[in-house]
């Protein structure tokens, strides 16, 4: 399974370099975009939610970021009225129990991985979501 289009949140310009490689390599996705905070994200999603094909099936959101962080941007991210099932995971080097645990108070996160994100983690990350869209 590929994705349409798929989504990275996260300021680490190395990190985002490195994922997108692994991603390209797995045939993640026909289209991967990457913002470095969860404004640049919520500027780029708000205009096109009422247009599903073109929005991500899946974002991967770190959570220490400038400007809005991940939880910030979960926060926005969640008032949205979308018409297409978008799974957020969090990708993130916090090892704190209560990242955690705040991160499964939130319904539109699938799963918390810890950094690195492996090419396991990302092949785990495809069959989740195909079976979450029911593709």
């Amino acid at each position: 399974m590929r994705l349409d289009i798929a989504c990275i949140i996260d300021d680490d310009p190395i990190f985002t370099y490195l994922l997108s490689k692994k991603m390209n390599l797995l045939s993640f996705s026909d289209t991967l975009l990457v913002f470095k905070n969860g404004l640049e994200a919520l500027k780029y999603l708000h205009p096109i939610l009422e247009s599903p094909e073109i929005l991500p099936s899946v974002i991967l959101l770190d959570l220490n970021m400038p400007v809005l962080d991940g939880w910030q941007f979960l926060d926005e991210f969640t008032k949205f009225k979308i018409d297409k099932k978008i799974t957020v995971y969090i990708v993130s080097s916090s090892i704190d129990e209560a990242d955690h645990e705040r991160a499964r108070s939130y319904k539109e996160v699938s799963h918390f991985y810890i950094k690195p994100i492996t090419e396991k983690d990302l092949l785990g990350m495809l069959a989740d979501v195909t079976e979450q869209h029911g593709k």
